[in-house]
Order: structure tokens, then C-alpha cells, then sequence
């Protein structure tokens, strides 16, 4: 299945991964032992359930054709299907970074989001 997926990143965090040329993830994703990503459709939910506020965020646009093996759908909130890559991100596999900025209600403004 050929599809874009979604990271989340701080600026920091991905002005850490563009110096290093390779994302090796964020606390969370360090101390789980793999990269969380989003599908399009859990996006939105994830940045409001887990950086609620937060506006010195990116979003990181990844295809999954490229992940091979390392890429797992995992049974994660609700039940639902997680992608999650258990390696480090190579800068080169990123179709797209963009701003991810609030809106005036505080609530986060995404692109149009590829499924």
C-alpha cells in the first residue's frame, strides 16, 4: 500500500535531524523504541491529544512505499492501526516539511493531507 504518513516534530528536533541527515524520533518515540506516524485521517487527533498548544511544530510528510520492512501498522489508540517505523528516518524518504501553525482557536491548521 502505497501511501504518505505523517510525523509530528518540534523545530528543534527537526533542525537536529536535517544537521544529523536522519531522524532518529522525539523523547517519546526514543523511549518507545520506535518513530510514531500518523495516516491522514489520525493527524488532527494526535496533535490535539498530544501537542495541544503547541505552535513551534512541523509536519513531516513521509510515502511508506519507501519505509519497507521497518514500517509496522500497529494496534494502538482505539484500536486503530498506527504506522510506526522501528528505525531512524533518512531525511531522504521526506516528500514534505510544513509549518503546522494554530488558528486564531487555538486548534492546529493543517494542508491538505494526502491519504
Amino acid at each position: 500500500m502505497d501511501a504518505l504518513i505523517y510525523k509530528i516534530a518540534t523545530r528543534d528536533q527537526w533542525a537536529k535531524a536535517e544537521a544529523d541527515g536522519v531522524f532518529h524520533g522525539a523523547p517519546v518515540d526514543l523511549a518507545d523504541g520506535y518513530i510514531h506516524f500518523s495516516t491522514a485521517a489520525q493527524a488532527p487527533e494526535t496533535a490535539a491529544k498530544h501537542f495541544a498548544g503547541q505552535d513551534d511544530l512541523l509536519l513531516v510528510a513521509v510515502r511508506t512505499e519507501t519505509l519497507g520492512d521497518a514500517l509496522k501498522f500497529d494496534v494502538s489508540r482505539g484500536g486503530a492501526l498506527f504506522p510506526h517505523l522501528y528505525a531512524p528516518l533518512d531525511l531522504g524518504h521526506v516528500v514534505w516539511v510544513r509549518p503546522l501553525t494554530l488558528g486564531d482557536d487555538g486548534v492546529h491548521v493543517f494542508p491538505p493531507l494526502e491519504s
